[in-house]
C-alpha cells in the first residue's frame, strides 16, 4: 500500500525508477495510440501526468474514467517532454478505486467561489482550494515556530466558558437542557442553576483571559485555536467559528507588544513566500488582488505607526469622502482602517492609544485617562488583522473600569486575584488566522480560507 507522493517525484524524481502513486483524476486526453491522465494528490500544485500505451492492458481500464475517478497506479517514470514537469509516468497497472461519474460536480470547467461554497466536501480537490489549505498548513506550522524559537509555552485555552472575555455579549450558549423542557424562574428567565455546569455556559470568544493567568506564571505564552462569536454578520470578513493566535507576554509593555506583532506577522509572511511559491503565484494570476513582490516587501520592512487621534486627523484631512463620518472617540470602519494603509501608509499600519469608550475593559488606561495602551494592526485589502493591548495589572483602575462599565465582579474574582497576587505589567494579542489568509492570497471572502465556514444560515459539512 505505499505510495509516492506526486509532489516528491515531480522535484526530485529521476527517470528510470519504479513510482506508485494515488490520486483523483484532473483530466484525460485519449488518442489512438494512448492516453493521457492528469492526477493530484494533494501533495502539491501540481498533477503528474500519465501515459497509459493504448496496447496495454491497463487501457481499457480507461473507458468509465473521468474528472474525480481516484486511482492507484504503478509504473515506470521516465522524461517527459512536456513543458513545466521534467518527468511523467509511463503506467504498467491501474488500479480504479472509485468512479466518479457524469454527475461528479467538480468536471473540468471553471467553477464560481459561491458554487465551490455549496460543494466544501470536494472543492479541496480544485486548484484554488487545494492552494488556499497548502497555505493553511503551512502557517499553521509557522505559528508555532515562531513562538517556539522565541521560548513561548503553547497554552491550551478552553473551548467552554462562563465569562464574556470581549464583553460584547455576542457569544453561543452551550446547554444540556432537554429544549422542550428548559427549567424556568419565577420571573421567566431560564434556571441556569440546574444546568451541567450549574451556570450559563458558553462558546469562547477569546482564549486571552486564560492566557493571561498562565503568563502571570510561565512568562510567555501563546494560544492557537477555534474561538466563536454569535454575531450576525454576513460580511466578507466575519465568520462564526474562527482561529485566533493569542500571545501573553509577562513583564512587557505595549511597545513589546507591537514588536513581537510586527516580527510575527513578517515571520508568517516570509514562510507563505518561502514554501508556497507556486500557490502564492497562482493566487496572483487568477484572482489579482495580490503581488507576490510586494509580499516580499512587507517581510521585509517593519511596519508603520500611528497614534489613534493622528490616524482621525489624517481621514478628516484627507479630503475622502467615506460612508461613515470620522470624528475623534468613534471606531474606525474597516473603509477608514483600508484607506490609512492602502492610500496613506501605502503599508501595514500600527494604530495606537485608542479612546478607552470603544476599547475592552482590561486595557490599561493611560495617563491621559481618555485613552488605552491598545492596538490595531492594519493591512491591506483587509483592515484590521491583530488588536492587541497592555493589561490593566492595577487592581483599583481595573476594578473602577469594570464599575463604570457594568461587569460584574463574580465571575470575575480570578481575573482580580492575579492583580491582588503578585501582579506584573503584562501585555498581548489577539491575530484572527483567516484574516491573515485572505491578506496573502487575496481571494476575498473569509468563508474561502477555511475548510467548513460557520456563518449564519450555514452549518453544513
Amino acid at each position: 500500500m505505499g505510495r509516492d507522493r506526486i509532489k516528491s517525484l515531480l522535484v526530485s524524481g529521476t527517470p528510470g525508477r519504479a513510482a506508485a502513486i494515488g490520486g483523483w483524476v484532473r483530466s484525460k486526453r485519449v488518442s489512438k495510440s494512448c492516453a493521457f491522465l492528469a492526477v493530484n494528490d494533494g501533495s502539491c500544485h501540481g498533477t503528474i501526468q500519465v501515459v497509459v500505451d493504448a496496447n496495454s492492458p491497463e487501457f481499457s481500464k480507461l473507458e468509465q474514467v473521468g474528472t474525480g475517478t481516484s486511482l492507484r497506479i504503478r509504473g515506470q517514470l521516465v522524461s517527459s517532454p512536456a513543458e513545466g514537469q521534467s518527468v511523467e509516468l509511463n503506467a504498467e497497472h491501474i488500479e480504479v478505486l472509485g468512479l466518479a461519474g457524469p454527475d461528479y460536480p467538480l468536471q473540468k470547467k471553471g467553477h464560481t467561489l459561491e458554487f465551490l461554497r455549496d460543494h466544501a466536501h470536494l472543492r479541496s480537490r480544485t486548484t484554488t482550494f487545494g492552494a488556499m489549505f497548502r497555505l493553511r498548513n503551512v502557517l499553521s506550522r509557522s505559528v508555532h515556530d515562531f513562538f517556539q524559537s522565541r521560548g513561548f509555552l503553547w497554552a491550551h485555552s478552553p473551548i467552554l466558558t462562563s465569562t464574556d472575555g470581549e464583553g460584547a455579549g455576542e457569544m453561543f450558549t452551550v446547554t444540556h437542557f432537554d429544549l422542550n423542557k428548559i427549567p424556568k424562574l419565577e420571573n421567566g428567565q431560564i434556571d441556569f442553576a440546574k444546568d451541567f455546569f450549574g451556570k450559563h455556559a458558553h462558546l469562547c470568544v477569546t482564549g486571552q483571559l486564560e492566557a493571561e493567568f498562565m503568563a502571570l506564571s510561565m512568562g510567555d505564552v501563546y494560544t492557537f485555536g477555534p474561538t466563536f462569536r454569535a454575531e450576525n454578520s454576513n460580511t466578507s470578513r466575519h465568520l462564526a467559528e474562527f482561529w485566533m493566535i493569542e500571545p501573553e507576554m509577562a513583564f512587557a509593555d505595549l511597545n513589546d507588544n507591537i514588536e513581537l506583532a510586527g516580527d510575527f506577522f513578517r515571520f508568517m509572511l516570509s514562510a507563505a513566500i518561502k514554501e508556497c511559491p507556486e500557490e502564492l503565484q497562482f493566487f496572483e494570476t487568477f484572482y489579482k488582488n495580490i503581488k507576490v513582490e510586494e509580499l516580499r516587501a512587507v517581510a521585509d520592512k517593519k511596519p508603520a505607526r500611528v497614534t489613534y487621534t493622528d490616524a482621525v486627523d489624517i481621514l478628516q484631512k484627507s479630503g475622502q469622502s467615506f460612508e461613515y463620518n470620522v470624528k475623534w472617540g468613534m471606531d474606525l470602519q474597516s473603509e477608514h482602517e483600508r484607506f490609512l494603509c492602502e492610500k496613506v501608509f501605502k503599508s501595514p499600519v500600527f494604530v495606537t492609544d485608542y479612546p478607552k469608550d470603544i476599547k475592552a475593559f482590561y486595557m490599561r488606561l493611560n495617563p491621559d485617562e481618555k485613552t488605552v495602551a491598545a492596538t490595531d494592526f492594519l493591512v491591506p485589502g483587509v483592515g484590521e488583522l491583530i488588536g492587541g493591548s497592555q493589561r490593566e495589572e492595577r487592581l483599583p483602575q481595573l476594578e473602577a473600569r469594570m464599575a463604570e462599565l457594568k461587569i460584574p465582579k463574580d465571575d470575575l474574582q480570578w481575573y482580580l486575584d492575579l492583580r491582588r497576587f503578585g501582579t506584573v505589567p503584562h501585555a498581548g494579542f489577539g491575530l484572527g488566522f483567516e484574516r491573515m489568509l485572505l491578506y496573502c492570497t487575496g481571494i476575498g471572502n473569509i468563508r474561502d480560507t477555511i475548510p467548513c465556514p460557520r456563518v449564519p444560515g450555514l452549518i453544513s459539512f
